[in-house]
This record gives C-alpha cells, sequence and structure tokens, in this order.
C-alpha cells in the first residue's frame, strides 16, 4: 500500500513538473508611439527585416486598437483588463508613476495641472478593490513575471505584481523549472525622440516619406515624418537582438512573442487624438507550432497569416491568463482571443476614450466598427486641437501652427485647428482612413449612425463613465481630505511554522519573503504573492507587506521562526 502511495504521488508529481515544463513562455516585446506604419501593412517605408521576419512566421492582427492614444491611460487597460473609464485612470496624467514601482511618496498638491483654474492634485488612483495587475494571477500559476521597464499605470505597481520590475530585469533570471513573462518596452520610437534624435544622422531619405492628406508638403514636416521612420529602424534592429538572445538561448520555439505599441504615433494629429491616427496599432504575434493548437487563436479567425477581428487593449490581461490557464476574473471587461479560455464570437465593436491630456480636459468617446468610426463630444465648444506644451518640442508642431496662423494649410490640412466640434462625428475608415471628412450630417448613413449611438450608449451602461465626475472631485473621492489611503498592517497567523496571513483592508493583495537575514527590505528584494499558507524554515525571517492598488503600502511585518 505505501509502495503504491508512493507511487502515485511520483506520478503526480511527474506529471506537474512536466506541465509546468511544457508551459510556453511569454515575451511581450512592446513599442512606444507607433501606427501601423510597417512593410506588414502596406507601409516599406522604413527597412523592419526582423519584424518582417517575425509577421511571416507569425500572425499579423489587422485591427487592434489602444483605448486610449496616450501612454498611461492606455497602460492602466493594459496591465488590468479595465476601461480606463471604468475604474478612473482616464486623465494623462495622476502622477510619476512611469518606470518600475513608481512614485511611493505622494505630495497633497503638486503636480500643477491647471483645468478651468483649479489645480489638480498629483495622486495615485484608487482603483475599485476586486481588480489586481494580471501578471500577479500569473506569479499565483507559476510564472516568472520580469518587467523592463515601464510601468505608468496611473498608480504605483504594488510587489505583488512583478518578480522583477526594474532596468535589470531579465529572462536569464527565471528560477530553473519555471516558465517566464517577459515584457521589454523599447523607447526609441516614443514622441520625445523625434527631437531627442533629430540631430542624429536620418536613416530614411525625407524627399521619400508618404504623408497623410492632414500634413502639409513642407520640409520640416518631412524631416519629422523622417525621424519617425528612422526611429522605427532603430526600433527593428533592437527587436531583432531581443530576438537573437531567444534563439541563441534555445528559447525561440518555447516562446510565444507579442509585438505591438501602446497606442498610435507620436506625431502631431496622432498621439492623443481619438482617431485611427492614435488608436489602431501593430500587433504581431508568433506562436510556435507545438504550442498553435492549445494556447492559439480559433483556426477561423486566421486567414493568410492575418487577423481581421477587432481587438481591444482590455483583452489583453484575460488573453495572457487564458494562456497560462488562470481563470479569468469576472470583473475583467475584455475577452480572451487566444487560449482555453478564448472567446468563439469577435467582437463587433471597439470601444475609445479621451479625457484630460497634461494641461488641458475634454471628454470624448468614440465607437469602431470594422469600417466606421463614430464620436461623441462633450463638450464641443471647446478646439478640437489642445496647444500641449509638451507636442511644440517637435518642429513640425510649431511649422504647423505658423502655416494654420498664416492660411496656408488646405481643408483637411486645417481640420484639426477647427475652434469648435460637432456634438457628434462619424467617418467611413475605408474612403476616409485619415478621418478628415465628417459625414455625421450624410442621410443615407442614418441607420448606421443611430446603429452606433446605441452602441455606444449600452457600452456606457453597462461600464459606468467616471469622466463624468470632474478630476479634482473624483480624487477627493479616492483620497478623502486629499490624503492618500494607508493599507491596514497584515497579520501573520501561526500554526507552528506554517502560516497564514490575512490583511483588514479590502482587495489589498499580500506580499512574502522569507530569508536568513535581518534586514530592511526594498522594493526589489524578491518579494512573492501569498495565496496560500506557507511554511517557513526553522531559524528563518519572515517578512510580510500588503497594498492595496492606489492606497499606500502597509508597514513591514517582520517574524523570525
Amino acid at each position: 500500500m505505501k509502495k503504491t502511495l508512493a507511487l502515485t504521488a511520483f506520478l503526480i508529481f511527474t506529471v506537474m513538473a512536466f506541465a509546468q515544463k511544457d508551459r510556453p513562455n511569454i515575451v511581450w516585446l512592446t513599442c512606444e508611439d507607433i501606427s501601423p506604419t510597417l512593410s506588414m501593412y502596406g507601409d516599406s517605408t522604413a527597412k523592419t527585416p526582423n519584424l518582417d521576419q517575425l509577421a511571416k512566421e507569425g500572425i499579423v492582427f489587422d485591427n487592434v486598437f489602444a483605448v486610449v492614444g496616450v501612454c498611461a491611460p492606455s497602460r492602466s487597460s493594459i496591465i488590468t483588463g479595465m476601461y480606463p473609464t471604468s475604474i478612473g485612470t482616464m486623465h494623462m496624467r495622476t502622477a510619476k508613476d512611469i518606470m518600475s514601482w513608481g512614485a511611493r511618496k505622494y505630495k497633497k498638491e503638486g503636480m500643477g495641472v491647471d483645468i478651468n483654474h483649479k489645480t489638480v492634485p498629483q495622486y495615485s488612483a484608487v482603483i475599485p478593490a476586486q481588480v489586481k495587475c494580471f501578471p500577479e494571477y500569473m506569479r499565483m500559476q507559476g510564472y516568472y513575471c520580469i518587467n523592463n521597464q515601464k510601468t505608468d499605470y496611473q498608480f504605483a505597481a504594488p510587489v505583488t505584481a512583478w518578480d522583477e520590475n526594474n532596468p535589470k530585469g531579465d529572462w536569464s533570471h527565471t528560477p530553473k523549472g519555471k516558465p517566464f513573462f517577459y515584457v521589454f518596452n523599447h523607447g526609441v520610437t516614443h514622441e520625445s525622440q523625434i527631437w531627442k534624435r533629430k540631430n542624429l544622422p536620418l536613416t530614411v531619405d525625407p524627399k521619400t516619406v508618404p504623408l497623410p492628406s492632414y500634413y502639409p508638403d513642407d520640409p520640416v514636416v518631412r524631416k519629422d515624418v523622417a525621424r519617425n521612420y528612422s526611429n522605427i529602424e532603430e526600433l527593428d534592429r533592437q527587436i531583432g537582438e531581443k530576438i537573437q538572445r531567444l534563439k541563441d538561448a534555445g528559447l525561440y520555439d518555447n516562446t510565444i512573442i507579442f509585438f505591438f505599441s501602446d497606442h498610435g504615433g507620436p506625431l502631431p494629429r496622432g498621439k492623443r487624438l481619438h482617431y485611427d491616427s492614435g488608436l489602431k496599432v501593430p500587433f504581431i504575434v508568433r506562436i510556435p507550432e507545438k504550442y498553435k493548437k492549445k494556447y492559439g487563436l480559433d483556426p477561423s479567425w486566421v486567414k493568410n497569416g492575418r487577423v481581421d477581428a477587432l481587438i481591444s487593449f482590455v483583452d489583453l490581461a484575460p488573453t495572457m491568463l487564458s494562456i497560462t490557464g488562470y481563470p479569468i476574473p469576472g470583473y475583467m471587461q475584455g475577452y480572451a482571443f487566444m487560449g482555453p479560455q478564448k472567446v468563439e464570437k469577435q467582437r463587433k465593436y471597439i470601444f475609445g476614450t479621451g479625457d484630460r491630456f497634461d494641461e488641458y480636459t475634454d471628454r470624448n468617446r468614440i465607437v469602431r466598427d470594422h469600417r466606421y468610426l463614430y464620436v461623441r463630444n462633450y463638450h464641443p465648444d471647446l478646439p478640437a486641437y489642445k496647444d500641449i506644451a509638451y507636442r511644440k518640442n517637435i518642429d513640425m508642431m510649431n511649422r504647423l501652427l505658423e502655416l494654420h496662423k498664416l492660411g496656408r494649410l488646405n481643408p483637411a490640412q486645417n481640420y484639426w485647428f477647427r475652434m469648435y466640434k460637432t456634438k457628434e462625428e462619424f467617418y467611413d475608415c475605408k474612403t476616409d482612413p485619415d478621418n478628415v471628412h465628417n459625414i455625421i450630417d450624410d442621410p443615407q448613413y442614418k441607420e448606421k449612425i443611430d446603429e452606433m449611438r446605441t452602441a455606444m450608449d449600452n457600452w456606457l451602461a453597462e461600464t459606468g463613465d467616471m469622466g463624468e465626475i470632474p478630476e479634482k472631485e473624483m480624487v477627493m473621492q479616492m483620497w478623502p481630505g486629499g490624503i492618500q489611503p494607508l493599507t491596514e498592517t497584515p497579520v501573520v497567523h501561526k500554526k507552528g511554522r506554517t502560516v497564514t496571513l490575512t490583511c483588514g483592508t479590502e482587495g489589498a493583495s499580500i506580499a512574502y519573503l522569507i530569508s536568513d537575514k535581518d534586514f530592511t527590505p526594498d522594493l526589489n528584494a524578491g518579494w512573492q504573492v501569498y495565496y496560500e499558507p506557507v511554511k517557513v524554515p526553522r531559524g528563518k525571517y519572515l517578512y510580510v507587506m500588503s497594498q492595496r492598488i492606489g492606497y499606500k503600502e502597509s508597514e513591514i511585518v517582520k517574524e523570525k521562526f
């Protein structure tokens, strides 16, 4: 009998170990601020051999959209699987939570954003208690999760979100026998690199770059457009280095690779806009052959290596959980498009939002299907163009303003600078891919417009829209009295050397660390996610802390065993 039990236990352990070993690694090679201006989307201006090869071996998605056309709100949707307007992360930007673990201390006032002469304080968004960063769930499934390096979630990343979250984070640090989830964010295509790299040699000839209809044919414009394409070529080189490392380590065919941008392109009339130029992104996934059946897409979605389905950034978190085997939480607003929990039915619409961008506020909501774009403007009296100071570091932005003032822009080029907006806008993205011809009053589209109005109304009702709340009032709800709430100190319950951990703050995650050292651990000390009782070896120290997202983290509890 004992031999039988021992054999059964051994077989179970062997099966579990094999399942762990056979699970795919997942790598996100993300970048900032590019639209689908790549050869696999029909634009061969930038030479991108590494991305071309990834597309050839993988699947190209033709209709992937960010939820917001700027990084921080967009990244909050990626990490939570929630619309920013549902969790209060829609304003760009709440604080200095940009890199790594984020700023841990906040001033009552100090952001200096003036909105209708009302200063909005610096804050970390307090999101609904049940909402977590999705890598936390992956860690519970045995994945080693590494982020290098940007977070920018609108809240400081809790230590439970990542095993490593810093510029030195690397998949090579993964403990033996564990699969890894590795995110590397490439910043070379960011908007700021248009001016920071402007004196570097161009690798793309300004004379040859294509110009959308909303740009005039001007030398200053052409130079910045060429800089953008040149930055994309440097991005491709960097992507190639990451892929080669995986190949050299023998991991290429054990790893699902995702490539995408955090929103649309960096140039004026792209980033921060709710049109295709700001929301539509390139998206490529390479799935090794042995993983395609279990972890891939529904084969009916893929035709000639391409996917036409509408995909939103809120779909990324549930998709990662579907691949890694964690049950998708019911609160997530996205849908898995890969893995065992993938949906069968494709989206009919995607939704997007725009609220405060830096020092200017507005409120726009959009619905997009495969062909049409519907926009609802809540402040039609405000100009369409926002004179954002940061964007004016780009030479061509100042040139566009100059040409506008001189009256030297045609109607398509002038469209962005209109002083007033209609309450609604409607575009045929097939015949008008630049979204410069508003056909909201064309009677032949009345039925389609009514359909998309209804879709918008239903979505707003289903998801809630915190954009109705003035931002300062919302912050005071999150931080009563303007003071950041504090996560309660976790409680250690001992039964011998087995420990159970609890925290009185609703929605708080608990992190622990077992060490032979008596020290004060920092945020990079290797904190583990608590989700089941832990056995602490005799003579070791146990450190415990807790944090609800948006709250200040608790004090660290120390126990010696």
